[in-house]
């Protein structure tokens, strides 16, 4: 296997998942990605099955996340014992839609709710509640040989965890062998020193790298210390999906309801292009 495998989100071309929409993995296998990650959500219905086949036939993995509508009640590590109840059966549910897809990682912010930021300090108490129910999901999506991912967020998504320090550390706390962590360039520009010492820091349990620039944007002439990247990323030994990610801008896109407004991704495929281009150009000597 490769060592890194570059791969994109399904927000690049759209929001919602459909049964017409397999032509778009077509698109995505040309252009040379391995992997492609679908969003999941109460509002989205599809044949799930039919999503896994195609993606078979194409020898393409699915990732799945939670990304579309997801209830706010539904929050594993909320003060409130029903809301951690419904959220630890709503993502056992997801997880089970997953499996059906034929996934193999089931990622996000799972540990609470993106948009959920407390005016406080985080408690160790709510660190525990979410490292215990973490624990039950991670229980559960081994049974369905599925990896569980968490992804910090920025400190305007989620007050919970926001850097790779502390996801190693809820991964650790919740002690369960099938957790991964992905980061975010997008997340990581607000909270992190430095790239390399935060990628480093969670090498062994790495799974991925959602890839954009510091305004959601191409990767490549931003913020984003990308040689920072490169060097952290030359320290993981073992095969990393480097998947791009964004949202649809333009006539076609969705851009807005994402709190994007500038037009950044209004043609899909050439985004992955010049985004795969450029990825391979800081990763070519590893």
């Amino acid at each position: 296997m490769d060592k890194f495998l570059f791969g994109a989100h399904q927000f690049l071309w759209k929001q919602h998942w459909t049964d017409d929409d397999l032509e778009i993995l077509d698109g995505a296998r040309a252009l040379g990605l391995s992997v492609f990650e679908v969003s999941l959500g109460d509002d989205v219905s599809f044949t799930y099955q039919r999503l896994r086949r195609h993606a078979e036939e194409l020898s393409l993995e699915l990732s799945i996340g939670p990304g579309n509508a997801w209830p706010m009640v539904c929050d594993i590590s909320h003060d409130d014992p029903g809301y951690r109840t419904l959220g630890v059966a709503w993502h056992k549910e997801i997880l089970d839609r997953a499996a059906e897809c034929g996934a193999t990682a089931y990622c996000g912010a799972i540990y609470s709710h993106p948009g959920r930021v407390c005016r406080r300090p985080r408690s160790q108490d709510e660190l525990q509640r979410a490292a215990d129910n973490l624990f039950l999901l991670a229980e559960h999506a081994a049974s369905l040989n599925i990896r569980l991912v968490i992804e910090p967020m920025s400190r305007f998504r989620s007050h919970l965890i926001n850097t790779a320090s502390e996801a190693l550390d809820l991964l650790k706390l919740a002690g369960h062998e099938n957790i991964s962590i992905n980061l975010d360039t997008y997340h990581m520009i607000t909270e992190e020193r430095n790239y390399e010492t935060a990628i480093t820091s969670v090498a062994t349990w790495l799974w991925g790298l959602h890839a954009c620039e510091n305004d959601r944007g191409v990767p490549g002439g931003g913020l984003v210390p990308w040689d920072q990247v490169a060097a952290g990323l030359k320290k993981v030994t073992h095969p990393v999906r480097l998947l791009l990610e964004t949202y649809r801008t333009g006539a076609a896109g969705f851009g807005p309801e994402r709190g994007i407004f500038k037009n950044l991704c209004p043609d899909p495929e050439e985004f992955v292009r010049q985004g795969i281009r450029f990825l391979t150009s800081i990763v070519s000597d590893q």
